[in-house]
């Protein structure tokens, strides 16, 4: 079992990342629990964390890449792909559900020709799920980037969609 983890290898880091990331973890690895923080503060500088960012924060951390590639893929706030400019997440708690998400689910799918879970060609858009946000009073509900949006419409999300991939 050459790769046990699926990383792919030859991936390479552009060199104002890997600076990024040496500087992280000079300034942490000292620190108890210093891969978590190196990790958090690479997704929150870089924005995602690629199989070739995990491989090269372990090396240098000198951990296992199965243990980081372990803890990236268990938390849902890392991620191993760029984010777009917007996240739009949809609620899947009971309340949203039952009123009507995985319908504007798939309208956002037709709208921008990308699955849940994946960003927009064009870099503009993430759509995500997430658990319950907390908003039941307003069901159905999505955030997009920071902002719960609640009784979204589905006559009106159309247009909610096509004003974030403009933007």
């Amino acid at each position: 079992m050459d790769n046990p983890t699926g990383i792919q290898q030859t991936q390479e880091i552009c060199e104002n990342k890997r600076a990024i990331i040496d500087q992280i973890i000079a300034e942490n690895q000292n620190r108890p629990g210093a891969m978590m923080v190196v990790l958090n503060e690479t997704q929150g500088k870089i924005g995602y964390i690629s199989p070739a960012m995990q491989k090269y924060i372990a090396k240098k951390l000198r951990v296992p890449v199965g243990a980081v590639h372990g803890v990236v893929t268990f938390y849902s706030f890392f991620t191993t792909e760029p984010r777009g400019k917007h996240t739009m997440k949809f609620c899947m708690g009971t309340a949203c559900y039952v009123g009507g998400i995985p319908q504007l689910m798939e309208k956002a799918k037709q709208i921008t020709g990308t699955e849940i879970g994946k960003t927009t060609a064009d870099g503009n858009l993430t759509m995500e799920i997430c658990r319950c946000v907390g908003a039941c009073s307003q069901a159905p509900v999505v955030t997009v980037d920071d902002e719960v949006i609640g009784h979204i419409k589905p006559n009106k999300f159309p247009a909610l969609i096509k004003k974030l991939l403009e933007s």
